[in-house]
């Protein structure tokens, strides 16, 4: 579990086919080397890895193709940057929203432009999530915790304050590029439940 408050940022150092599957290497210096231990989770824009493996300051993923293939996982060649975040630990500010890591879909930036200090951006989503976005609710964009600002058909706003752009890897997006998308976990179990009570 996590929330969605980003600690570091890294870098991809390395991708390796391994019987089929793929190992993703990720340089995270700016992390604390207490937070990463073997089979550790830690959130990679958004997705859940689990540690496999380190080596001096990188740590090592096992990434299904199918993870690869519905998340911008896919998309990251070496040296690109990403948002790091580990596991909740008890005791830990909850600064953000729950967040589980499992990427729902892989929205699209659609617009973006200044909103006084802040950045304004405008994403698309299928319309089968849209049920779960709502105006003032939580949202997780490539592991970034968010506040909906407006909702408008297949489309939702946010605003990105300029520490949040400085700290993450939203400040790096433009127009029409791929994002990871998690729905707040809350309305996905308020939708199911409210589901079986109409049955």
């Amino acid at each position: 579990m996590f929330t969605g408050i980003i600690i570091a940022t890294g870098r991809l150092s390395c991708l390796t086919e391994k019987g089929g599957d793929l190992e993703m290497g990720i340089d995270a210096a700016a992390l604390e080397d207490s937070r990463i231990a073997l089979g550790d989770s830690v959130s990679v824009q958004g997705a859940c890895l689990t540690v496999a493996r380190k080596e001096g300051t990188c740590f090592y993923a096992d990434v299904s193709r199918e993870t690869m293939a519905k998340t911008t996982l896919g998309t990251l060649t070496p040296g690109s940057r990403v948002n790091l975040e580990p596991s909740l630990r008890a005791g830990d500010a909850l600064g953000g929203h729950m967040v589980s890591g499992h990427v729902d879909a892989v929205g699209k930036l659609r617009t973006l432009v200044h909103d006084a200090r802040s950045w304004r951006m405008e994403f698309e989503l299928p319309e089968s999530l849209m049920r779960f976005v709502a105006p003032k609710g939580s949202i997780c964009i490539n592991g970034v915790s968010l506040t909906v600002n407006k909702v408008d058909g297949r489309r939702f706003d946010v605003n990105i304050i300029p520490h949040t752009l400085k700290v993450t890897t939203l400040g790096e997006l433009k127009v029409d590029d791929g994002v990871n998308i998690e729905i707040d976990v809350i309305a996905r179990y308020l939708d199911r439940l409210m589901s079986e009570t109409e049955e």
